[in-house]
Formats: C-alpha cells, structure tokens, sequence
C-alpha cells in the first residue's frame, strides 16, 4: 500500500491525515491544537504540525505529503530566514486602514482587474501595508514574504533561520514555493503571475516571494525523502477535498464562515465582495468569507447554558423566523460585507418573541441568512449553483441543517463529517506522486430538498441593512 499524507495548519489547530494513495481510504490520523490569538508566531504553527504528525505515526513510510493552510497570514522573514514579528493572520483587521488605502491609490476597478480582488483586512498586501506604516523597522528588515502553508512547506523540506537544527539547508529563499491558490489571496498576484509593483506599494520595497506552482507540481523533498507537493491555502483544499466541481457551491461553517464555488473563468468583482481566488485544480475559485460562522453559535449556546445539540433541540421548537427575532451576527465585525467595525444586533425582541427557543433559532438563521447573502454574491458573478455542499462542524447539527433547507433555494446536501482540508491536501499529495488527479469517493451524509421560507431572508435583510 502506498500512504500520502495531507495536513491542514488551520486557525485553530493542525490536522493530519495519512491515507491510501490508490483507494483514498484513511490509515491514521493525528491533531495538534494552535494558540488563540489573530497574531501567532509561526514557530508555534511549526510545533504543532510536528506534534499531529507524530501522532498520526509519522511520515516513515509516507511517499508524498501536502500542506493547506489558512490563507492570506503574513509570514515576514528577515535575510537570514528568521521570523520578524508574529504572523497577522487573515482575521486580524488591524489593516482595515491600510486596505482602504491601497484601494484610494491603485482604484478599486484597477485591483480587481490586476489581481481578482480588492484589498480587505484579510489580504495579506493589507498587512503588509499596516507593517511598513506601524513597524517600519520590521518592514526594512522584511527580505522575504511567505503564507502560512509556503513556510510550513519550506521548514518541512529543510529550509528555514540560519543555525536552526531543523533547518539544515539553511534560508535559500529560492526554495520558497506555494500554489495559485494561497498566491490568489494576497492581492499582488493575478492571472498573469506576481504584480511586483503592488508588492511595492504595499511594503515599501521589493522582497523574496514564494515560486507559484502547477496543481501537480513538487516543491522538493524532505531530509527523509518524501516528497512535497505544492500545497494550497484552506478553502481550495477543502475543494479538492470535496472533489467539487462547476455548479457545487460549497458553504462552510468553521471559525470563519466560507462561500465558494469551482468555475473554470476568473471572476474580477470591482466591489471587492467577491474574491476571485484561484482554485488548486487549475481552475479558479469565487469565495467570499464572514468573520463570524460557527463561534456564532458558540455564544449563544454559551448564553443559554446549553451545549451545541440542546441549541438545536430548542430551535426545531421556535417557528421558521423566530417569532420575529432576528441576529445579525457581526460579533467580530465583519469582512463581507465589509464592515470591520461592526458589532452584532439581535432585533425583534417582544416579551412574545424572547424565549430561549427563539434566541436559538435565531442564531441559527441569522448565521446561515449571512451565507446566503454570499451565495447569492457569487451567482451575481455569474456562478451557476446546482447544490449547496454543507461543511463544517456545524453542519452536523439537525437543526442547522433543517434550517439550511428553509434559507437556501437549491438542493443542500451534507458530506459525512471529515477533514476536507487535509483530504484536499491529501489527493494534492497523491496527484504530486502519480501524476492522476485521484478520484476517491466522497461519502453524503444527508440530502435535503429546498423548502425556502422567504419571510426567514426578508426579516435578515431588513435587520442587516440597520446594522
């Protein structure tokens, strides 16, 4: 049997999963958690990846391995391969300043068509941005910018801080390699390849990037041997996980919540609300993203004293619109729509309507009328949606599901709980070693027909727009 591994270096912890090249089917697994916190340093990203694959056995007898990971983190190197600062990762707004900068001196109109999106706080030319303005001396040091999966990659292959133990071929920045994918989300990089002049103007001065590679492509091998593909950033994992083509719509309730979908065209969307990311197939990826998703729930379970199955024991009791309660759900201000200074509202509050039913499924809909809007952003791109792919912790709740069918007006299908992301990064590997984009299975853990309730969507709106 030959095994590939995909690993998953995510906000929250690391992920691995060791699998048959040929069947797909899974051998071992391991798991690592990471600090809180929206700046980390990367060394602690680096320990945990260390830590899951040890639990998953190892990499002894592993032919090939991949790494997706969070996108858009600003990892700065310095000229000996060191760390400057703690990474900013894609949920540190600090740079919303900084975005609406970029966008007065290059035009919106122009980002988009250069690169497929326009600058928000996630964007790591925002970051860098915010760095050559609030750190300048740690910009001036910065000699090389990588991602969260570029420098994973680098590290696990050897490279890394000038007399690291672990890093015994030392900081050759030529070795940096990342995907089109992970490259897609930093808003220098378009179609064309690098757009070095918008490098430029975000940190002040030219710097080392990573070499973008092929969907099949490796970046090298590790001092042991096994190979390493190119990797990819999280949500373009979790397609290739999903094995997600044109008309799949994938929506995804992690930390962040996730819209996104397979189209074989870019997408320029000049108002910024649609990020025209490349996929890890060749193709591209329209996607946009909430601030706000699972945690959402998080909360109001934790209100309510409750846990996660109780939430959604009391909302299947409430009506579909709550009796008239209704959340908008920007706890952590929000990316789309962009608003990073936002604060959550919970509106319709009668001596009626504020029953603890209701506050649940309120949560639930306000949470899943969030990603409705951005599905609907997407088919604005001219994005066909056929069926609605439902990931995410979440998505294993029976009434997040039920509720699902009452927002969205297409077929909401919910694969069985799984690590799409280390499972995209998983086929990567395996594509990487054969040469054959695999096609391993992907099990369906329910199937729901559309039931729409319109008023669910019409209250959100209104409530939203006084947000």
């Amino acid at each position: 049997m030959t095994l590939v591994a995909g690993i998953d270096s995510s906000t929250q912890s690391c992920k691995v999963v060791v699998r048959d090249a040929e069947t797909g089917a899974l051998v071992r697994s391991g798991r690592a958690s990471h600090p809180e916190g929206t700046e980390v340093h990367p060394d602690a990203w680096w320990a945990a990846m260390q830590a899951a694959i040890s639990e998953a056995g190892g990499l002894a007898d592993v032919a090939a391995v991949s790494i997706a990971g969070q996108q858009h983190g600003m990892v700065a190197l310095d000229a000996e391969g060191r760390v400057v600062r703690p990474a900013l990762l894609w949920n540190d707004t600090r740079s919303a300043a900084a975005a609406r900068d970029l966008i007065a001196e290059v035009g919106a109109d122009e980002y988009a068509r250069r690169t497929g999106v326009v600058p928000v706080a996630s964007f790591t030319a925002t970051k860098l941005r915010w760095l050559a303005d609030a750190e300048p001396a740690h910009a001036a040091r910065t000699a090389a910018v990588a991602l969260p999966h570029d420098w994973l990659s680098w590290r696990l292959r050897g490279y890394g801080p000038v007399g690291d133990p672990d890093a015994p071929h030392g900081a050759e920045f030529e070795a940096l390699a990342t995907d089109r994918s992970d490259a897609s989300g930093t808003a220098y990089w378009g179609a064309g390849g690098y757009d070095h002049d918008l490098l430029v103007l975000a940190l002040g001065h030219e710097a080392e990037l990573p070499r973008v590679l092929g969907p099949a492509e490796a970046a090298g091998r590790t001092p042991g041997g096994v190979l390493v593909a190119a990797g990819a950033g999280d949500n373009a994992g979790a397609a290739l996980g999903l094995d997600a083509r044109p008309g799949d719509v994938v929506v995804s309730i992690g930390t962040s919540g996730t819209v996104f979908a397979v189209t074989e065209h870019p997408v320029a969307d000049a108002s910024g609300t649609v990020a025209g990311f490349a996929d890890a197939t060749g193709a591209w990826l329209p996607l946009i993203a909430t601030m706000n998703a699972a945690r959402v729930l998080d909360a109001i379970a934790e209100l309510l004293g409750i846990d996660h199955d109780e939430l959604g024991r009391l909302a299947l009791e409430a009506e579909p619109g709550a009796g008239g309660l209704v959340l908008v759900p920007y706890f952590e201000g929000e990316r789309t729509p962009n608003l990073p200074d936002a604060t959550a509202s919970l509106t319709g509050m009668t001596l009626a309507s504020t029953t603890r039913p209701n506050l649940a499924r309120a949560a639930i809909e306000g949470l899943l009328c969030s990603l409705a809007d951005g599905l609907d952003a997407v088919r604005g791109q001219g994005v066909q949606a056929r069926r609605v792919l439902l990931i995410g912790g979440a998505a294993r709740n029976r009434a997040v599901r039920r509720i699902a069918a009452q927002v969205f007006d297409v077929p909401v299908v919910v694969p069985a709980a799984g690590e799409y992301v280390a499972d995209g990064a998983a086929r990567q590997a395996a594509w990487a070693l054969t040469g054959d984009r695999p096609t391993w299975p992907v099990v369906l853990d329910a199937e729901l027909k559309p039931e729409p309730v319109r008023a669910i969507r019409e209250a959100y709106r209104a409530a939203a727009a006084r947000a």
